[in-house]
């Protein structure tokens, strides 16, 4: 039964949604996002801003699927649907929902309860929706059929994320506290467990394999690490101990962090798990190098010594090797950032927007 009272009281940017009783069944979209003011919220924001904007689909983010009926849901992850809310979503819906990562090798049972879930969640949902082609290969081996899974990958503001004079950069670097005369490593992520310090790792996140990689490094290189995201604990007490140099920004608004890419010259993923990350798509708007493991998005957007370096998991040596090639050969420095601006045009949130009409949403209102 539709919870009228439930739909009443959730805010809407439009008067048209609050008599969505009326509306033609499936002309509207609510992208569910999580509470939490991370990655999840800002994909459904910027999602649904440009399908408006764009007069594609009348679109709205909301924290609840309750009360909601003949419409378009969209989960925007494995958490706001898995392991069991999806017996729960009311049945005249259209329903998608995006899994960006997860691997069988997490045994805890919050993980391996979604997985076990998704082949009969699959049935419920209409669509799914993943960012990268080694998430889709997983899902496939779960149970879940291939033709229902489309790949779409993270989007970027360019209106926000773009490149800066190197007179600029320097002025960036000094506001920020850092030094004017070395290497600027930067890592934007979260890679410690829960949202406190995050001593204990999420070794999905690769935190060892990075502290590896700034540490050989440093043995040839003047070498300053950027950090920010919560939980960055396990990471600064390993640099600590090499005596590598840091600084750590906890940014509270994702609108900050423009500028603190601006201030790198090189940005490493290091990650064994990932289903972006953003990253990457973030870090070649902003105009600067990017070394990679083979995970998520990576092997689907960078081509290895075009637009940016791509390295097997775990690749200590050879992260360090292509980090170095970075940093000591400009021409090939030039090279990666002009080639990943062109590139990543490809990947604004505009087209990303209409890439999920295309290939979701339009194939649901038919």
């Amino acid at each position: 039964m539709i919870d009228m009272e439930a739909i009443m009281n959730i805010k809407y940017p439009f008067t048209e949604f609050i008599s969505f009783r009326n509306k033609k069944p499936y002309s509207l979209l609510f992208y569910v996002i999580e509470n939490a003011n991370w990655s999840i919220k800002w994909d459904g924001k910027y999602i649904t801003e440009n399908l408006n904007n764009q007069g594609l689909l009348k679109a709205k983010t909301t924290t609840t699927y309750k009360g909601i009926g003949n419409q378009i849901i969209h989960f925007g992850s494995r958490n706001l649907f898995l392991p069991d809310t999806w017996e729960k979503v009311d049945n005249s819906n259209k329903i998608v929902f995006t899994w960006f990562h997860g691997t069988d090798k997490d045994k805890s049972p919050e993980n391996l309860a979604m997985i076990n879930a998704l082949p009969e969640a699959s049935k419920k949902a209409d669509m799914m929706h993943t960012a990268c082609n080694l998430s889709k290969e997983k899902l496939v081996k779960w149970g879940v059929p291939g033709d229902k899974i489309v790949v779409i990958p993270l989007g970027v503001d360019l209106n926000i994320f773009k490149p800066v004079s190197e007179e600029k950069k320097k002025h960036i670097r000094k506001n920020i506290g850092l030094p004017p005369d070395k290497i600027i490593l930067g890592s934007f992520q979260k890679d410690g467990v829960g949202w406190g310090e995050g001593l204990d790792p999420k070794w999905v996140k690769g935190p060892d394999t990075f502290v590896e990689v700034a540490s050989k490094l440093k043995e040839n290189h003047d070498i300053f690490v950027l950090l920010t995201g919560p939980a960055r604990g396990y990471v600064k007490k390993g640099l600590d101990k090499r005596g590598i140099g840091y600084k750590h920004i906890f940014l509270e608004n994702y609108l900050e962090i423009p500028k603190y890419y601006n201030a790198l010259d090189l940005y490493l993923v290091t990650s064994r798990e990932e289903g972006g990350p953003k990253a990457i798509v973030e870090s070649m708007a902003s105009g600067v190098p990017i070394v990679s493991t083979k995970v998520g998005m990576s092997p689907d957007i960078i081509n290895d010594g075009y637009d940016g370096f791509l390295t097997d998991i775990e690749d200590v040596e050879g992260l360090v090797e292509k980090a170095s090639k970075v940093i000591e050969n400009k021409k090939l420095r030039d090279k990666l950032i002009n080639n990943a601006l062109n590139i990543v045009k490809d990947y604004s949130w505009e087209n990303i927007a209409k890439r999920y009409y295309k290939e979701i949403y339009h194939k649901l209102l038919n």
